[in-house]
C-alpha cells in the first residue's frame, strides 16, 4: 500500500558563458558541469532504464542552459576541455609512484581512477550521445524516464522587471526554445530564483491605475501549468535560504525580513494560484536540508571528495574533505571506494527518511501526501562528486510503498483542491529579493527598466517583419541583448562576490551591445560588421522573433486559446 508520492526535482542552469572567457568564470564552468553533472545524470538514467526502472526525475533545463549545450562551438569546446583534462592526468601519470612523494602509490591510484573517469566521460558524449545531450534529454523524455521543465529565457529575476511586456516576452521566449529543442510544449517550469510577487495594483506615467497581473498569469499565457517554490514561501517562518548551503551561496551580509507568521499551509500537497489555473508546490524543507545543508547533509561527510583542494599540476581533485575544520593542506587523499561505501549508506538513510516523512503524514491526516524536493542539478556530481550515484541509489531503493513521480504525473493524479495567495518572496537570502536588488546592484535595474521601454518602442515601430534583411536581424539581436542583460545571473554574482568583476563586464557588455544596436535602429544607420560581430558570440535563441516585444497594454496579456484567466483591462 502506498505511503504517498516522491517528486524528485533537478533545476539545472548556468550563465550565458559562450565565448565570453574560460577560466576561472567562463566556458570551462560549462564544460566542468557537462562533464561533473549532465552526462552522469544521462548515464544514471540510462543505466536504470537498462534495469527496467524509470527514473522519473523531473529535471529544469534553462532555456539559456539548453541552447548552450545545444550550440556546435560549445559542443567542440567541451571536446577540447576533455582532451586537455586527459592530457593533464596523463602527465601525474608519469609522476607517480615517486619515492620522494608521501602516498605516490595512492595518488597513482587517483590518477588512473581520473583517467579512466575522463576517458568514459569522453566516450561517452562522442560516441554515445553523438555530442548531442539535449537529443538524449529529449529521448529519455519521449521514453518516459524523466520530465523536462522550462523557465524564462535568461533566467531574468521577474518579480523586478517593470512592464509586463518584458515579463511575458522572458517566458514566451524560454517555452519557444523548448518547444524548438524538445519536440513539445512543457508543462512546467522553473521560476528563476523561485522568485514570485503577487499581483497589485501600479498607476501609469499618466497617473491611470491598473492591475499588474500575478506571475502565474504570464506563465498561463504561455501554456506552463506549474510550477516550483521554497517551503518557506507556502509555510511561512524563515527563509532556509539563510542558512548556509553547499554550492550554491558564500557568507554574505543581507538584511534579514521578520520571519513569516505560520500560514497552517504544508508542502504536503500541491496548490492553485489566485489568479491563474495553474499549480504550486513547495519544497519539503527537512527532505532536502538533508542533502542540500553544508553543515549537516550529506555532502558534508568527510569521506567524500573535496572540491576546493586540486593538484597544482593537473588540476586533479586527489582528496577529501575529511572534516568541516581540515585546513586544506592537511587534507587526507580521497578513497573512491570508501565514498561509494558511505553513498550505500546516505542512500539507505534517505529512502527510510521519505519513507517516515509520507507515513508519519498519512497517519496524521489519513491521505497520502507529497514530498517534493528540489536543488540545483550542478550540487550532484559538480559540488558533490558521489552525488549521481547517491540519486541513482534513492531511485533503486524505493519500493512501492513509495511513488515515484514526475511533477506532471503527480499533478495529473493529484489534482490541486485549494487556491492559495504566496507573498513576495524567493529561496534567496532572507527570503525576499534583497541579493538581486540592494546597495551593491541598485545601479542596474534602472538601465535594465530603461531598456525594456526602449525595445517596446522601437520594435512597436515594426509589427510587420521588415523586407530590409539587416534591420530584420538588427531587431532580433536587439531582442537577444536585452533577454541576455536582464539574467538574474548578474546581479547574484555581484552580491555574492562570487565573480563580481566578470558579472558587471558581462552586463555592461550587453548593455553596450543593446544600446548600439537601439541607436542604429532608431538612426537608420546599422553598421553590418558590427551586427556580424555581436551575432557571432551571443547567437542564442537562433529563430526568436522580436515581435515577442510588440507592445501591450500594461496589465493587459496576449490571450492564449482556452486560457482561464480574465485578463484585467
Amino acid at each position: 500500500m502506498s505511503t504517498g508520492s516522491f517528486v524528485f526535482m533537478l533545476h539545472s542552469h548556468l550563465p550565458y558563458y559562450r565565448k565570453a572567457g574560460m577560466w576561472p568564470f567562463g566556458e570551462e564552468n560549462l564544460y566542468e558541469c557537462m562533464a561533473e553533472t549532465y552526462i552522469p545524470i544521462l548515464n544514471a538514467i540510462n543505466e536504470l532504464y537498462e534495469q527496467g526502472i524509470q527514473a522519473k526525475l523531473t529535471i529544469g533545463l534553462t532555456p539559456i542552459l539548453a541552447e548552450q549545450l545545444n550550440d556546435d562551438h560549445l559542443k567542440y569546446g567541451f571536446e577540447t576541455y576533455l582532451n586537455t583534462r586527459i592530457e593533464a592526468v596523463s602527465g601525474d601519470l608519469t609522476r607517480y609512484p615517486n619515492d620522494s612523494v608521501a602516498h605516490s602509490q595512492h595518488l597513482e591510484f587517483l590518477a588512473k581512477f581520473y583517467y579512466g573517469w575522463y576517458s568514459n566521460i569522453k566516450d561517452n558524449f562522442m560516441n554515445k550521445y553523438n555530442r548531442d545531450l539535449i537529443a538524449e534529454f529529449k529521448r529519455l523524455q519521449d521514453l518516459g524516464c524523466i520530465e523536462i521543465t522550462t523557465s524564462s529565457a535568461t533566467h531574468g529575476f521577474s518579480p523586478l522587471l517593470a512592464t509586463d511586456t518584458n515579463l511575458n516576452a522572458q517566458f514566451k521566449v524560454g517555452a519557444e526554445s523548448y518547444k524548438r529543442l524538445f519536440g513539445k510544449k512543457a508543462r512546467g517550469a522553473w521560476l528563476p530564483e523561485c522568485a514570485y510577487r503577487p499581483g497589485y495594483e501600479a498607476t501609469s506615467p499618466e497617473g491611470k491605475k491598473y492591475h499588474r497581473p500575478a506571475i502565474e498569469v504570464f506563465l498561463q499565457n504561455n501554456d506552463i501549468e506549474y510550477f516550483f517554490v521554497e517551503s518557506h514561501q507556502l509555510e511561512g517562518g524563515v527563509s532556509v535560504g539563510s542558512r548556509r548551503s553547499i554550492g550554491i551561496y558564500g557568507n554574505i551580509e543581507y538584511i534579514p525580513l521578520p520571519a513569516r507568521p505560520s500560514t497552517g499551509l504544508s508542502t504536503y500537497e500541491a496548490y492553485w494560484l489566485p489568479e491563474a489555473q495553474v499549480a504550486v508546490m513547495g519544497r519539503n524543507h527537512e527532505a532536502g536540508y538533508q542533502v542540500w545543508s553544508a553543515a549537516d547533509g550529506y555532502p558534508g561527510d568527510g569521506c567524500y571528495r573535496e572540491f576546493h583542494k586540486k593538484d597544482d599540476n593537473s588540476g586533479m581533485h586527489y582528496w577529501r574533505l575529511t572534516s568541516p575544520t581540515t585546513d586544506l593542506g592537511d587534507k587526507m587523499l580521497y578513497d573512491p571506494v570508501l565514498a561509494m561505501s558511505k553513498i550505500n549508506e546516505n542512500s539507505d538513510h534517505y529512502v527510510n527518511v521519505l519513507y517516515h516523512r509520507l507515513n508519519d503524514h498519512k497517519k496524521a491526516t489519513g491521505k497520502e501526501g507529497l514530498v517534493m524536493v528540489s536543488f540545483d542539478a550542478e550540487l550532484f556530481g559538480h559540488w558533490w562528486f558521489e552525488g549521481v550515484e547517491f540519486i541513482k541509489q534513492v531511485i533503486m531503493k524505493l519500493d512501492k510503498t513509495i511513488k515515484r513521480q514526475t511533477a506532471s504525473e503527480y499533478l495529473d493524479e493529484n489534482p490541486p483542491t485549494t487556491a492559495v495567495s504566496l507573498p513576495e518572496s524567493s529561496w534567496g537570502q532572507g527570503g525576499h529579493f534583497w541579493v538581486w536588488q540592494n546597495h551593491q546592484t541598485e545601479w542596474m535595474w534602472p538601465i535594465i527598466h530603461s531598456a525594456e521601454k526602449r525595445i517596446s518602442n522601437i520594435v512597436g515601430k515594426y509589427p510587420t517583419i521588415p523586407e530590409d534583411k539587416v534591420l530584420h536581424r538588427a531587431l532580433n539581436q536587439l531582442a537577444r541583448e536585452n533577454l541576455l542583460m536582464q539574467s538574474s545571473d548578474w546581479p547574484f554574482l555581484i552580491t555574492t562576490w562570487q565573480a563580481r568583476d566578470y558579472a558587471v563586464e558581462r552586463f555592461r557588455k550587453h548593455q553596450e551591445n543593446f544600446e548600439k544596436l537601439a541607436s542604429m535602429i532608431e538612426n537608420n544607420s546599422i553598421d553590418e560588421g558590427y551586427l556580424e560581430s555581436v551575432e557571432s558570440v551571443n547567437n542564442a535563441f537562433p529563430v526568436i522573433d522580436y515581435r515577442v516585444y510588440t507592445e501591450i497594454h500594461e496589465g493587459v496579456l496576449p490571450q492564449n486559446e482556452g486560457a482561464l484567466y480574465p485578463l484585467y483591462s
